[in-house]
């Protein structure tokens, strides 16, 4: 993975990450001054990605199709289908051969793999992506707003971290809001909820269960992660598309929420009950207008933040 960082002919200094939905992404700034380092290294010595963004983690069942084949911190998921097999993310890109051993484990044949979902062009969900097409053969489909960032590997709009780079992928669909992408018996809807990239995607599906389907929604971040709300010259739109995204998914049923980084949804505790014996332990339908009233709480502070 190439990184481009802020540039400066001293010693640069590694930055704790901002959140990107859970979880964060990587940053790196040019040292100021001496003092800047004395007033701020106990804080930035050292400081790198989560450890759990690499942790292994065996794959375990969601429900009905789906089952959690991420790390310890990304998430990724593959979908069973009568046709083959949907992953979702891709993670980073030294997760990718993880990710490919947990496919099998889970009793699919990587080429058996047909379709890769991508929620957003950030390296930490697509950096993995053009290593698991390359393994698997499949299809890549994303936002459509967010196609040129997947093939040139360059994240849109403009943050305070700067420019992390990612290996770009071919992408063999854009989609866009209600698009549906159907494998075998299964179809997931896009519901385009731009802000945190352009072309941020939720995925939506439904399971078989009685007395009723259930409800599955993949939400795409609506984080601020570091955007740039005010002044972003490449993404001026960006406040409004955060706010429609919001007010969207806040109109969403879903029964099982599955974030792309699992701590926003208690994914792999809900998964070690799901091993214990516990079939609804992923069914919440209280959890999803949390996260999304959250989010918004957490979005407004940050634009009053930057327009002051």
């Amino acid at each position: 993975m190439q990184r481009l960082p802020l540039t400066a002919p001293s010693v640069r200094l590694r930055l704790p990450p901002p959140p990107c939905g859970g979880g964060s992404l990587r940053r790196t700034k040019p040292l100021v001054s001496a003092v800047a380092i004395a007033a701020t290294a106990p804080l930035l010595l050292g400081a790198a990605d989560p450890p759990a963004w690499t942790r292994p983690q065996a794959p375990f069942p969601i429900a009905g199709p789906i089952t959690y084949v991420g790390s310890g911190g990304i998430a990724a998921y593959l979908i069973k289908t009568s046709a083959g097999a949907i992953l979702i993310d891709g993670t980073l890109a030294e997760n990718a051969g993880m990710i490919e051993r947990n496919i099998a484990n889970a009793g699919v044949r990587p080429r058996d793999v047909k379709l890769i979902l991508v929620t957003h062009a950030h390296f930490d969900h697509a950096a993995g992506v053009a290593a698991l097409k390359r393994a698997t053969g499949a299809r890549v489909v994303a936002g459509a707003r967010d196609v040129r960032a997947l093939e040139t590997g360059v994240p849109p709009g403009e943050t305070s971290y700067g420019v992390i780079r990612f290996p770009p992928v071919h992408v063999d669909r854009g989609v866009r809001d209600g698009d549906k992408v159907t494998l075998g018996n299964v179809t997931l809807t896009a519901r385009a909820t731009p802000g945190h990239t352009p072309g941020c995607t939720t995925w939506t599906m439904q399971i078989p269960a009685k007395p009723r389907p259930l409800d599955v929604v993949f939400p795409c971040s609506v984080s601020v992660a570091g955007n740039r709300l005010i002044g972003n010259r490449a993404y001026p739109g960006i406040v409004a598309d955060y706010r429609r995204s919001i007010a969207m998914l806040g109109t969403l049923n879903a029964d099982i929420v599955l974030p792309s980084h699992p701590e926003l949804a208690d994914v792999i505790a809900k998964g070690k009950r799901r091993q214990a014996g516990d079939t609804t332990a992923f069914v919440d339908p209280t959890l999803f207008p949390k996260i999304v009233a959250k989010a918004k709480v957490a979005f407004d502070a940050d634009l009053a933040k930057q327009a002051r």
